[in-house]
């Protein structure tokens, strides 16, 4: 059976003091930072994911242990492995529905932003294609954490690809006076993403809301729009 400590000793074979240096800077590991406490090995991602794929089979109690983890990358490879098992065309409806619970009963530990970004449009956005009741992201959004607010904003990246943009639209609306860059940048990022399958839609939001979003958001939201119709907005900001 494959183990949590088998998973741990397997990245720690390919990790590098000199990379985890540097993602413990980038991701904001110091005092009052949003990654405050947060401990690298210094792995890739690439190198991760090749290593989740792998452990694909590891049992949910197994990767309870590791999203347990004080390592990053323990952390995400447990959510990795998770996305790979839903992605899996023998995957069943109910076993999806088992890592989505999952998921949501650990969404405090997916606690930076890489961690949300790589597993939730798959594990959360994915599921809530197929169900009508969408209320879950409004409960994340809701809350008093950064990353299960992150987590509501950008599962919808999954609804937006399937031209379904009305969460993320009211979920930008909800957000848009976050106090956090990142939940801007996230905001701006879904955006962005509305733009790239229908302007028109995009457009309308900004029509009304451009002078309430914050600037980081708008500038995400704008940045595929012409410079001349870029600049007006960002004039009426």
């Amino acid at each position: 059976m494959k183990t949590a400590s088998f998973i741990i000793d397997e990245l720690q074979s390919v990790a590098s003091t000199e990379k985890a240096a540097h993602l413990s800077r980038f991701f904001k590991t110091g005092p009052g930072e949003y990654g405050e406490g947060d401990s690298f090995m210094g792995i890739p991602v690439p190198l991760t994911r090749n290593i989740a794929k792998a452990n694909i089979d590891t049992p949910l109690e197994e990767l309870q242990i590791l999203i347990h983890s004080p390592w990053h990358e323990a952390r995400l490879c447990a959510l990795l492995i998770l996305v790979e098992r839903v992605k899996k065309k023998k995957t069943t409806d109910e076993e999806r529905c088992n890592i989505y619970q999952f998921y949501l009963k650990n969404t405090r530990h997916c606690n930076n932003w890489d961690l949300v970004d790589l597993s939730c449009p798959t594990i959360v956005g994915g599921y809530l294609l197929h169900q009508p009741d969408h209320s879950l992201l409004y409960r994340l959004a809701e809350s008093d954490n950064l990353w299960e607010q992150r987590i509501a904003i950008v599962s919808t990246i999954a609804l937006i690809r399937h031209d379904q943009f009305d969460d993320t639209l009211a979920l930008s609306r909800q957000l848009m006076n976050h106090k956090h860059d990142l939940m801007h940048k996230a905001v701006g990022w879904m955006l962005r993403e509305i733009g790239k399958r229908n302007r028109d839609v995009l457009s309308e939001f900004l029509d009304e809301y451009a002078t309430r979003l914050p600037r980081t958001a708008l500038r995400y939201a704008i940045e595929h729009y012409p410079e001349e119709e870029r600049q007006d907005f960002l004039r009426k900001k």
